[in-house]
């Protein structure tokens, strides 16, 4: 989220993320990269690494990389990876564009228990029933911002998170990170606490404020209960 290319996401149906929306999970064009061809004039408002700067093409173009790295789909690799060696009791659902492609940024179907088994997943470094699943070092890379960009840490990256590989970085002295969708869906994690908290929701609004300082002050409730901040 740092490339400085520009990228509008205002929710008002007619910016770069309604586009991107209509030619991945809309089904509007003809998937895979034509999803993010649309972008691909946008100027560079920003020098890359300096500001952070949300833009769900960035996750998409990631998502197209990691497809031809892996050869595979995202979806079968999520279900290899992790879906099924973390023991999730149900199938996930991805929405998939004309290509097949994976909308990489958005709209991966999942049940709340679920939720929480990949949030004690990541509580636990990468850890399920004594196995390592995924590499201790990068979940605690990943999980905080990225060493020697300061622009990603809380405060300075959105007033109130920092940001790390796709992952959202609460201020504080200790590690707490979550995952958040665009209508209040979230994953909250504290690894020292082994505590994670997870909402499912479908908010009217996209921006709603008040909403998210409720969800926000009842996490920050929870840690206090229990630990520190």
């Amino acid at each position: 989220m740092s490339s400085g290319v520009k990228y509008s996401l205002d929710y008002t149906g007619s910016d770069d993320e309604a586009i991107l929306i209509r030619g991945s999970p809309g089904n509007l064009g003809p998937g895979g990269v034509a999803t993010v061809m649309p972008f691909k004039n946008n100027k560079r408002i920003y020098e890359p690494r300096e500001k952070f700067q949300y833009g769900s093409s960035q996750t998409q173009v990631l998502g197209l990389v990691l497809r031809q790295a892996i050869g595979k789909s995202l979806a079968d690799y999520l279900s290899e990876k992790i879906w099924q060696p973390m023991g999730a009791e149900s199938d996930a659902s991805w929405t998939i564009d004309k290509s097949g492609q994976e909308a990489a940024f958005c709209c991966l179907g999942v049940t709340l228990r679920d939720f929480g088994r990949l949030g004690m997943l990541l509580a636990n470094g990468g850890v399920v029933n004594g196995k390592q699943i995924v590499p201790q070092e990068w979940v605690c890379e990943a999980t905080q911002p990225t060493q020697g960009y300061p622009h990603l840490k809380p405060g300075v990256a959105t007033p109130s998170f920092g940001y790390g590989y796709q992952f959202w970085v609460f201020p504080g002295s200790k590690r707490r990170f979550g995952l958040q969708g665009t209508r209040g869906q979230a994953i909250f994690v504290d690894p020292e606490l082994k505590l994670v908290m997870v909402q499912t929701a479908v908010w009217k609004s996209l921006i709603l404020p008040e909403s998210h300082r409720e969800r926000d002050a009842l996490w920050r409730g929870i840690v206090a209960t229990y630990g520190s901040w």
